[in-house]
């Protein structure tokens, strides 16, 4: 089966991918994507899941990335409020803390203060504060201050500490991103093909001729320019699918995270600095819960195959405990998520110190092909951007940049106006608890009140699959959200996941596949 042709096709529905498609469709070109699985089913559903500017960049003297991922905290903060909010940073000092051996700081500070051996001054910490807080222009996050941890309450889960600071960065529910994007690119009039995989793509003349495999059997397209989006198969891509020779490549760097119990019980979360040059975050999470990662180790093998290792997740308890008064075991953790980082191949020594810069390469051999390489999840509006400009001699037609601001499915209010917004949908819902209507409004935004439509009880929501979880909600993911099983709901639409018990997660699967549980009865 052919179809007509299309400006763009987009192979990846990550966050890049999605974020070019919306982008694309808002300008007025056709755009056809292509995920070979869920959306945001690899890298982009395994970040941090923070807007931030990248505070230990500048140890590596990245200043104009830390200042355009500054300048989009707020960016995207307007334009979703729902699934991203402000959050402060707790920051405490050791003078044993240590600097990556092969940071330019680290040489810099070698040669002038061979004393120091490599550990972190509290002068360097607050001046790097100080530039974290002017690089981006920032005007609605309020600013770094100092802590006395031995006496301010922020200090009581810790270890003696009496030196810390204070900061200020963004939280994201990652995978919705991922999702509000693609939504909005449909809205806009892209086609978003999943569970689709590119098998095929070769040039015609000023066309591209691309083969895809998904539900609907083998289908043929054609487009003007293709996208590689691919993410960690960026270049699997280029080689295997579009059989391209290239000298381009990403280096794989793995990012593990642990989930236990919360450790705390205020808002704030920890930046924590170890005595190898690493960091970590500790994290509020999913209101019962704390977040604790991220490792940098190079991945070898197939992107797709991941997870936290052993030693990773015992590194992760370790690292936390040498700040927590409280240790953190293994036992404690209730669940581990991997990702693989597709970093941009520029040569570093260590997976920490590759560049998290993204590049664009275009390639005008013919019908042009771009590629994108590395980025995070904090620029991809701007990387998004930058494709377009670098794809904008070929659509003269197109319209210029329009997403700065523009709201997200659901996002459509005041960065000031969650606690409004949230008293509407109790006023509206009486019959929800407090925090089922938070979790509600901090997945939906607005759109809360189509997912609940004239519901006057629980009851008229359907069958409750537990944690809030309702027949309702799940037929919106389906119906609206690209869902189609039980993991694409419980772990990347939502993380009810980990509220939910096995027989409950079971059910929820049953309901998205009734032909299986018509078979299980029979």
């Amino acid at each position: 089966m052919s179809s007509a042709t299309t400006d763009l096709f987009v192979i990846g529905g990550g966050i890049n991918g999605c974020g070019i498609a919306r982008d694309a469709a808002g300008r007025g070109l056709s755009v056809t994507l292509a995920e070979m699985g869920d959306l945001a089913q690899a890298t982009s559903s395994a970040s941090t899941k923070l807007f931030h500017g990248g505070l230990r960049y500048l140890e590596f003297f990245e200043f104009r990335l830390v200042r355009e991922a500054l300048e989009e905290r707020e960016t995207l903060l307007t334009a979703m409020p729902h699934i991203s909010w402000p959050m402060r940073f707790v920051l405490p000092y050791s003078p044993e803390m240590r600097f990556e051996s092969d940071t330019p700081t680290s040489r810099l500070l070698g040669l002038a203060m061979p004393w120091l051996r490599g550990r972190r001054p509290a002068w360097l910490i607050r001046l790097g504060l100080f530039l974290y807080d002017h690089l981006g222009g920032r005007k609605i996050l309020p600013g770094t201050r100092r802590l006395d941890l031995s006496r301010d309450p922020l200090g009581r889960p810790l270890k003696p500490f009496t030196l810390g600071w204070e900061y200020s960065d963004c939280w994201v529910q990652d995978a919705r991103l991922v999702v509000l994007n693609a939504r909005d690119a449909q809205a806009r009039g892209a086609t978003i093909l999943t569970r689709t995989r590119v098998t095929h793509a070769e040039r015609a003349g000023d066309l591209w001729h691309v083969t895809t495999e998904g539900p609907e059997g083998r289908r043929a397209h054609r487009a003007r320019a293709l996208v590689n989006a691919g993410g960690p198969w960026v270049e699997d891509v280029i080689r295997n699918v579009a059989h391209i020779a290239t000298s381009e490549g990403v280096r794989l760097v793995r990012g593990s995270h642990i989930v236990v119990p919360k450790l705390y019980d205020h808002d704030r979360c920890y930046f924590f600095q170890g005595t190898d040059g690493r960091i970590i975050f500790a994290i509020p999470y999913e209101q019962d819960f704390t977040l604790i990662g991220t490792t940098d180790m190079d991945h070898q093998g197939p992107p797709g195959e991941v997870k936290c290792t052993d030693a990773e997740r015992d590194y992760l308890c370790q690292f936390a405990s040498a700040y927590f008064a409280k240790p953190v075991t293994p036992d404690q953790v209730v669940w581990t998520y991997s990702g693989v980082r597709p970093l941009y191949n520029d040569g570093a020594k260590s997976a920490t110190a590759a560049t998290r810069d993204y590049v664009l390469s275009l390639d005008a051999g013919g019908a042009p092909l771009l590629n994108v390489f590395g980025g995070k999840i904090t620029t991809y509006r701007r990387l998004a951007e930058g494709a377009l400009a670098k794809l904008a001699p070929f659509f003269p037609q197109a319209g210029g940049a329009w997403t700065a601001g523009v709201a997200l499915p659901g996002g459509d209010f005041p960065v000031d106006g969650v606690e409004a917004l949230l008293a509407r949908i109790q006023a509206r819902y009486p019959f929800l608890s407090p925090r089922v209507a938070l979790r509600l409004m901090r997945t939906h935004g607005t759109e809360t009140f189509a997912v609940l439509g004239n519901a006057q009880s629980w009851q008229d929501l359907g069958r409750d699959f537990g944690a809030g979880l309702t027949e309702a909600e799940l037929d919106w993911f389906r119906a609206r959200e690209f869902a189609c099983t039980a993991e694409d709901i419980l772990w990347r639409r939502t993380k009810l996941g980990l509220h939910l018990t096995p027989d409950q997660r079971a059910a929820v699967d049953r309901h998205l596949q009734p032909e299986r549980s018509m078979a299980a009865t029979t």
